[in-house]
């Protein structure tokens, strides 16, 4: 079953970092993917988004629904789409146009007493606001402030933009992913389902965010963390950018198999396929004993990994030839049995109905303050003593602005209506 948070008031025990507090400059996907982690772990985050709203919240179909009174779905005009439900649950979302000196000063006040900053601007974008890290530095020297940049704030491309895309494309990615070359055919550079380049960026950021935070600690002292997607996306090629640095390999699309063991792929069978990966010899020879495949087993050529990478259309035929005759959950179940890693190839709905994903609590659902149902992915991490905890959903826009400058900045009502109607702050009906 899922999770459920009934609703924003709901007592909830305080995560292991409710101690900090994180002003969130960012938008779109690799800076609200660190600070919900921070979230989720306990840390309050205040969203600040421009009086449009973080991009995401246009990025549809679809979009959250809501009846109206009159059996209409009033979802694309009054709603959020589903994408930026993924990365801003647990925060509080302020709408204060920083572009206007007194919108810049209410951000300043909010820094003297955060913990955290994170933005996701062009190298150097927030000086003239005065929100730049030597500015604010200056104010609250124990700040953490994280700037996400495409490439970083040094080097040749420091001031060119930066998409998950192009990252992945120039980070070198693309040109191991898809399917191998042909006679017939090349090779296609492609990039994958998710924005991976954004979401490591985003665990490296609050990696990193959480460390500097541990070195204050020791020092009193803040620090600049400089977190760029190319740079991560770079850090992300593990193995293969290994392969080229020692072995001077360059690596190239493989489709389904892996470069480095064998066998470790998506093998057709009568009703569609299964993945058998087999990471050592135990494995491969209880492979070939479910498969009825000793002579196999006994093969000279078969009998480490590195005979097999060398061997591999020979032993990659056998295989297939043999996993024809099984159908997939046959094979699964034996293979299960003999202790072979294997499984199959999951739709996203079909991940959603899986009884593992369910048994862990994966889904979350979440009401918000305008009773929408809104379901979240959960944290996937399970802690004994500190879990992370489910607090309040994706905030409407602008959802915290008044509260949160009467309470913070101790603002009274006639100087909040002021900032409105200089259009400097917005709140949601």
């Amino acid at each position: 079953m899922t999770s459920q948070v009934p609703n924003e008031s709901r007592e909830i025990p305080a995560g292991p970092l409710s101690h900090l507090t994180v002003l969130d400059l960012s938008r779109i996907l690799a800076g609200p993917w660190a600070t919900q982690v921070l979230a989720d772990l306990g840390a309050r985050v205040i969203k600040v988004e421009s009086l449009n709203g973080d991009d995401t919240r246009r990025w549809g179909p679809p979009f959250l629904t809501r009846d109206t009174s009159d059996g209409t779905d009033d979802s694309r005009e009054s709603s959020d789409a589903a994408y930026f439900t993924c990365c801003n649950r647990n925060k509080e979302s302020v709408c204060i146009d920083f572009s206007k000196p007194e919108g810049a000063e209410l951000i300043r006040k909010l820094a003297c007493s955060a913990d955290i900053l994170v933005e996701n601007f062009k190298v150097g974008g927030l000086k003239k606001y005065g929100l730049d890290y030597d500015s604010l530095h200056a104010i609250n020297p124990r700040l953490v402030y994280c700037s996400i940049t495409g490439f970083g704030q040094t080097g040749p491309y420091a001031d060119r933009a930066g998409y998950d895309f192009l990252i992945q494309g120039m980070g070198g990615v693309m040109s191991i992913t898809g399917q191998p070359e042909t006679d017939t055919q090349s090779a296609e550079p492609l990039k994958t389902g998710v924005a991976i380049a954004d979401e490591f960026t985003g665990m490296y950021a609050a990696t990193s965010i959480l460390a500097a935070i541990s070195s204050r600690e020791q020092t009193g002292e803040g620090q600049h963390i400089d977190c760029s997607l190319f740079d991560s996306q770079v850090a992300m090629l593990a193995n293969q950018g290994a392969n080229w640095l020692v072995g001077k390999r360059k690596p190239k699309p493989m489709g389904n198999t892996h470069p480095n063991l064998v066998p470790y792929r998506a093998y057709p069978v009568r009703d569609g396929h299964v993945i058998i990966a087999c990471g050592n010899n135990r494995q491969f020879q209880s492979l070939c004993s479910v498969l009825e495949l000793k002579s196999v087993s006994e093969d000279s050529r078969f009998l480490t990994n590195a005979d097999r990478v060398e061997n591999r259309i020979l032993l990659e035929g056998i295989l297939e030839k043999r996993l024809a005759h099984y159908s997939r959950d046959r094979i699964i179940s034996l293979l299960e049995i003999a202790s072979v890693p294997c499984g199959p190839i999951n739709t996203i709905p079909d991940v959603f109905d899986d009884p593992q994903v369910i048994a862990r609590d994966m889904v979350v659902r979440m009401k918000r303050s305008d009773d929408q149902d809104i379901p979240t992915v959960a944290y996937p991490v399970k802690f004994s003593a500190t879990p992370a905890t489910y607090r309040s959903a994706p905030p409407k826009l602008g959802a915290n602005t008044r509260v949160l400058l009467q309470n913070d900045l101790g603002m009274d009502n006639d100087a909040i209506e002021r900032l409105m109607i200089s259009k400097i702050i917005v709140e949601s009906d």
